[in-house]
């Protein structure tokens, strides 16, 4: 009971963090439900196939985003919006936030231990673990959300216009 709690709690803040993202674009007011659903779909995605299938931050934001740039196919269809409209502030809460600041830390913290060897080797082994982690996650978010749009090109730019 308590992980569906989680789960819920999970996708609950990525949807009002997505929310927040889009504001900042200025969306139709339609828009705003399905970059919610979006964002809390995958993120909740994400966060389960971490936790309890204990796949790693990667390709768990992969299947998340893979999750969010289809969905946005079929929501934008649905409500005659582009694609990028919805899937781009859904991902947003997705963004390894936590590595891209330790990476920046691990910089500063070895240019203050010049004088240290041991200090360097630590910073500089920090730093390169979360430089690969961030990009590697923010390459395979933008990977899994452009996907749909090559992989159904002539849909994609038709979304916004009616049958």
């Amino acid at each position: 009971m308590m992980m569906l709690v989680d789960i819920f709690l999970d996708g609950l803040f990525a949807a009002m963090a997505a929310m927040g993202f889009g504001a900042i674009s200025d969306p139709p007011l339609r828009a705003y439900r399905s970059i919610a659903i979006l964002a809390a779909v995958g993120h909740a995605l994400r966060f389960v196939l971490m936790t309890e299938c204990g796949i790693n931050i990667a390709i768990g934001s992969l299947c998340a985003s893979l999750t969010i740039g289809f969905g946005a196919l079929w929501l934008g269809k649905r409500i005659q919006t582009p694609i990028t409209v919805l899937s781009i502030p859904a991902l947003l809460p997705m963004i390894p936030g936590k590595y891209a600041y330790n990476m920046f830390f691990a910089q500063i913290m070895f240019l203050q231990n010049l004088d240290n060897i041991a200090g360097q080797q630590r910073y500089m082994e920090m730093f390169f673990f979360n430089s690969i982690v961030a990009i590697t996650v923010i390459f395979v978010l933008a990977a899994g959300a452009t996907l749909p749009i090559l992989l159904f090109p002539k849909r994609t730019f038709s979304l916004t216009r009616k049958k």
